[in-house]
């Protein structure tokens, strides 16, 4: 396990193109400048030890330079211990509606986003909660079994997309069906499914079966996304809306929060609803939501202690630069005798 203490300075790897950028403009100016001063036979007669290899060698030895010099500051850290810890907590499944509806929109930036904004923001008030995520569209599909690696959850969660299921509809049902089986200790009764969607499920399936998980010990939040007034679907290419999605007499299609269908699955299993226009307020209800539900003591493993490795890279960085010091632009004995890019020709 490692951890990355100062991100931001990844920025700084931007140097790298630009010294390419400079060594190959100066090379350029430096060829033409020789070519105006005098012909290739005498400049080789001028300069006889003059390499193009040893150039571009030290202009890479001067990248590695730079490369361990920003991972030195970024200071990466390696766990060196694993300790196991009991936590007190509620198992949060996280569904998600991935179906092509969900790329309408009536809420900014649209539906999916939106959704994926309200589940890292839930995720990031968190305290010792497990977390599981399941996306669904026409069927379910698991993406992430209960952990307490919030880290990862968040990773799953941004690259969920409305095109990493072919069967497309919206099966609630589905992806109720599969949080049950998250759920691994029997004696365990916070169970908890929070279900974020349009609600644009056409089977009346839904409600029976979130009575069923509601027997079974599971409550069913839903968080609604979209407007009820509706939005059409956009078919987009590179970003570029290039058409809306049209029904079979060329109609442009409307789809439109179905909030009636989210409330009922949440009153069958024992749960609410929320409409999740304004994150803030999402946020709070869970949490208050989570609060007051009784906490169980579960078993973690994690890392205890990290160590600094700042060291090695600043090592490298440093070494790296006294080579580039050091190291010649004129060709050495066994250069010539390898003669790289045919250089004695």
């Amino acid at each position: 396990m490692y951890q990355l203490e100062e991100k931001i300075w990844f920025w700084a790897l931007l140097i790298i193109p630009v010294i390419t950028l400079f060594f190959l403009v100066l090379q350029i100016w430096k060829h033409k400048a020789q070519r105006d001063f005098a012909d290739k036979d005498l400049l080789k007669k001028l300069s006889p030890n003059k390499s193009l290899f040893k150039s571009i060698l030290k202009t890479i030895v001067l990248s590695l330079a730079f490369v361990c010099l920003v991972l030195a500051m970024v200071n990466p850290k390696v766990g060196t211990k694993l300790e196991t810890v009991k936590r007190e907590g509620v198992d949060i499944v996280f569904a998600v509606d991935v179906s092509k509806s969900m790329l309408a929109e009536d809420i900014a930036p649209n539906r999916l986003e939106k959704a994926k904004q309200l589940v890292t923001q839930i995720i990031n008030n968190l305290a010792s909660d497990r977390v599981g995520i399941i996306a669904y569209a026409g069927r379910a599909f698991p993406q992430l079994p209960i952990t307490t690696d919030y880290a990862s959850a968040k990773m799953f969660l941004q690259g969920m997309n409305t095109d990493m299921l072919s069967s497309q509809g919206t099966a609630i049902s589905e992806a109720i069906k599969l949080a049950t089986t998250y759920f691994d200790d029997e004696e365990q009764t916070n169970r908890v499914l929070i279900i974020i969607s349009d609600g644009e499920d056409h089977s009346e399936e839904a409600a029976m079966v979130a009575e069923e998980a509601s027997e079974e010990g599971i409550r069913i939040f839903t968080i609604g996304v979209g407007d009820v007034k509706g939005g059409p679907i956009p078919i987009k290419r590179n970003g570029v809306v290039l058409n809306y999605k049209k029904d079979n007499e060329g109609e442009t299609v409307i789809t439109r929060l179905n909030e009636e269908m989210l409330q009922e699955i949440a009153k069958e299993a024992n749960g609410a609803y929320i409409n999740g226009k304004i994150t803030k307020d999402v946020v709070e209800d869970i949490k208050e939501i989570l609060s007051n539900m009784d906490k169980t003591e579960f078993e973690a493993k994690q890392f205890a202690d990290f160590k600094d490795q700042f060291q090695w890279f600043l090592g490298f960085g440093i070494f790296f630069l006294l080579l580039d010091v050091f190291l010649l632009e004129r060709k050495t004995a066994w250069l010539k005798k390898l003669n790289l890019f045919n250089e004695n020709l």
